[in-house]
């Protein structure tokens, strides 16, 4: 019934409509994606958890040491809780789902993964799921408050997945240029030399800007994410990375604002997500919103040349990381339909990025 991959925002607003998806609202759809957002019931709990086949989360309230956590209370650093999600999953006709946090969190630094009942995988939504969704949160750099129906995590719908193979890759980049140098010259697809062979392309990071970046400068003032003026001073909370040489030393445990040296051009035709690098490039995270929206980079009538992607970094160990060094790895998907509006159509708070930004909450530095 439905083309591989990734559900279009009709398609999205289909499956609502057949109240495949609950207490959702149509403002939250977007090119190739659903956010979803935290509800009223919160909890304080004592360690991260997933549950098993037969176990509800509500099931497993007794081992986690549940606590009721306030609407308008502070999440503290360091501390992990658990909210229901507002939106509950109805799926029919073989449908299943994948999330991935979205910019909103991940800038913060925000480490979110969305739990179902008797699924023992994060982020996995599975074929015809039905039943209530969870996110377990832990902020890492600083305490935030989360108002009711803030967009926490982005969910993609299939029937079935649409990630290119290397053929179909080579076979894209043929017709259109997926990537571009910040210049505005295209990337050959033959001068990637580092590959896996899977479809995916590997980035690599920025560091030829005069800020290359931003670091997070640890602080206990409060970010309040409903802030929708971007009204709160950056410099509480982060302090530029100016250019010095052509290699930067990131620390173990510290979080990074970077960007990488190519950019995207996502015809509104396919979708692309960052994806988990292997540790034969190294012990770090490199993003933790992964969803680029069809149509990113791409302009309204195709004469973009590409938008970088802003990195969310972590190592877990100190690391000395040199201009155009691997830093992060993109697929590709092909989209089950064109959207009505691809994201470049769409008003954004990132639309006019060109390197490392900052979260939408704060004035830029």
């Amino acid at each position: 019934m439905y083309k591989r991959g990734a559900f279009s925002d009709k398609q999205i607003e289909k499956i609502i409509k057949k109240r495949y998806i609950l207490n959702s609202d149509n403002k939250f759809i977007n090119p190739a994606s659903l956010d979803i957002c935290a509800g009223a019931e919160r909890y304080r709990i004592s360690s991260v958890f997933m549950p098993k086949t037969g176990e509800t989360v509500r099931s497993m309230f007794e081992k986690l040491d549940v606590r009721p956590h306030g609407i308008n209370d502070v999440l503290e650093k360091e501390v992990i809780y658990l909210f229901k999600i507002k939106e509950e999953m109805n799926l029919s006709e073989g449908i299943f789902a994948t999330c991935n946090p979205k910019s909103s969190s991940g800038r913060h630094d925000l480490h979110v993964r969305i739990i179902a009942d008797e699924v023992g995988r994060y982020d996995t939504i599975p074929k015809n799921y039905k039943g209530e969704l969870w996110a377990m949160i832990i902020p890492r750099s600083y305490p935030v408050i989360m108002p009711i129906d803030f967009p926490i995590t982005q969910v993609k719908f299939n029937s079935e997945l649409g990630y290119l193979n290397e053929i179909e890759l080579r076979a894209e980049w043929s017709v259109c240029p997926l990537l571009y140098h910040l210049d505005g010259r295209p990337y050959k697809y033959e001068s990637f030399k580092m590959s896996d062979g899977d479809g995916s392309v590997l980035l690599t990071i920025d560091l030829s800007a005069d800020i290359i970046g931003y670091e997070v400068s640890g602080t206990h003032k409060v970010v309040n994410l409903g802030d929708k003026n971007g009204s709160i001073d950056a410099s509480d909370y982060f302090k530029p990375i100016n250019k010095d040489g052509k290699s930067i030393l990131l620390r173990k445990d510290n979080f990074y604002i970077l960007s990488t040296k190519q950019a995207a051009k996502t015809p509104p035709h396919l979708t692309s997500e960052m994806i988990d690098m292997d540790s034969r490039i190294g012990e770090f995270r490199s993003h933790y919103a992964g969803f680029f929206d069809p149509g990113w980079g791409y302009m309204k009538d195709g004469e973009g040349k590409g938008r970088p992607y802003t990195l969310e970094v972590r190592p877990y160990e100190d690391m000395t990381v040199s201009d155009g060094q691997p830093i992060g790895k993109i697929k590709f998907e092909i989209m089950s339909e064109i959207p009505a509006l691809h994201y470049d159509e769409r008003n954004s708070n990132y639309l006019k990025q060109s390197g490392p930004k900052l979260a939408k909450q704060f004035k830029q530095m």
